[in-house]
């Protein structure tokens, strides 16, 4: 067992360094990935191992599809041969990031940002190989050199070299002016900026990534790196993903798409990529999968040709459900999908997985009822007391027309409940015409 994962290295390394071939800058253009970078960084990455960092402040629990793009920076830094730093934002968190708002946050207790930070952590170690002996990976949190340090020697220390000018210039402070900011959030550039120095003098990290909107923190860290280091640093920016019909990327119906399964099931997920446009499909694919781009392509011009086939919303929802939740994730998913809009059959329903079930339970009606008050009752009965149908008349109405199922198979007006209708000894499916659900649970 252990001389497989050491040719398992063997090779994860050998594919790392054909990656190369095409630059990392190079590997972000075609994929859309690429909005600003200083000048020579191409060189820059060309000589060796370089280390970079993209830092994620913990306003939840969870990271959300949004986030997925700042993780892939990372993850083809990586697979480039670089080494990348994720970091957690203890400090900065606190404060909160002016860029992009129109009003000030509400600011996290100890406990939220301490219950934060320890989801983010946990899913960011899901991403990135740690492991490697020459760029693994790793997370730190800014709060560690940052608390010890007393305001009067930040001021002293980081404040002196950052004119007032300097800072009210960029875009995140002068779009906020107008409205109002206060003297916290208009510092976090400092912190921000600080962040990259600490980095820059202790882990030798040249290079700090984010999205657009991050161009003016980033820069704000280099500048201080030159004062104060006399040392040259570098950016990276990514677009900020927005999608084709003008509404906001990240967003569904129930609320943000999470990558915390608790939050957004794998189910809801998948649907998510399914359910993308064309265009914004031909994108993503680019953006959020490691999907090489001869693969990418053909995938592209194969969807143009039979776009009714939706392949390449199929892709690109497998791939990205995949990369989050795991293959078993991404199976039940499919099963469930199948279930609530395809053609699966009674035995199919039978042979579903408990977790499967807890998927479509997060996407219908849903109610437990006592085994007592279901096994050996008429249909009818447990149809109203259930709550999926609204009277005993309209159960007898709806069964009579032969337009509800038990687990996909069709049943009468006299049907008794029976131990066989259970699924996994305390489930049971029921449907009516073609796309109303609802499960039942016993307890």
């Amino acid at each position: 067992m252990r001389d497989f994962f050491c040719i398992k290295r063997i090779i994860s390394y050998i594919c790392r360094t054909f990656y190369t071939m095409k630059s990392f800058i190079e590997e972000l253009r075609w994929r859309g990935m690429l909005q600003d970078h200083t000048e020579g960084i191409d060189q820059l990455l060309s000589q060796g191992t370089k280390t970079a960092y993209i830092g994620f402040d913990p306003t939840a629990d969870s990271l959300h599809v949004g986030n997925l793009l700042a993780i892939m920076l990372l993850v083809h830094f990586q697979r480039a041969g670089h080494k990348p730093i994720a970091l957690v934002g203890g400090a900065t968190g606190r404060v909160g990031d002016p860029s992009g708002k129109s009003q000030e946050r509400n600011m996290l207790s100890e406990e939220i940002l301490a219950h934060n930070l320890k989801g983010i952590e946990k899913q960011l170690r899901h991403f990135l190989d740690f492991e490697n002996p020459t760029h693994g990976a790793e997370i730190l949190n800014n709060y560690d050199w940052t608390a010890p340090l007393s305001f009067l020697d930040f001021i002293r220390d980081i404040g002196k070299h950052i004119s007032v000018n300097y800072m009210m210039a960029k875009d995140s402070v002068k779009k906020r002016i107008e409205t109002g900011i206060s003297f916290t959030e208009f510092s976090y550039q400092l912190l921000q900026g600080f962040d990259f120095y600490h980095l820059y003098k202790n882990k030798n990290c040249v290079l700090q990534m984010g999205g657009s909107d991050q161009w003016g923190n980033i820069t704000t860290g280099i500048e201080l790196i030159r004062r104060k280091l006399q040392g040259e640093a570098h950016a990276v920016t990514s677009p900020l993903i927005t999608k084709s019909d003008g509404t906001k990327f990240g967003k569904s119906e129930s609320g943000a798409i999470w990558l915390d399964a608790s939050k957004t099931s794998p189910y809801s997920f998948y649907q998510f990529w399914l359910n993308t446009s064309d265009e914004d499909a031909a994108r993503f694919i680019k953006v959020f999968t490691l999907l090489d781009q001869k693969t990418v392509e053909s995938l592209i011009a194969n969807h143009q040709a039979e776009p009714h086939l939706r392949t390449l919303q199929k892709r690109l929802a497998e791939e990205v459900t995949v990369l989050v939740h795991g293959k078993q994730a991404l199976d039940n998913a499919q099963k469930a999908t199948q279930i609530l809009f395809g053609n699966a059959t009674h035995e199919e329903v039978l042979q579903l997985a408990e977790e499967t079930l807890m998927q479509i339970a997060q996407e219908v009606p849903f109610k437990s009822l006592e085994k007592s008050k279901v096994l050996g009752v008429s249909v009818i009965d447990v149809l109203h007391e259930a709550g999926f149908l609204a009277s005993k008349s309209e159960a007898r109405r709806e069964l009579k027309a032969n337009a509800i199922a038990i687990n996909k198979e069709k049943i009468g007006e006299d049907y008794i409940m029976q131990e066989k209708n259970l699924l996994k000894n305390r489930y049971i499916l029921f449907q009516k015409g073609k796309k109303q659900y609802f499960l039942l649970e016993m307890v």
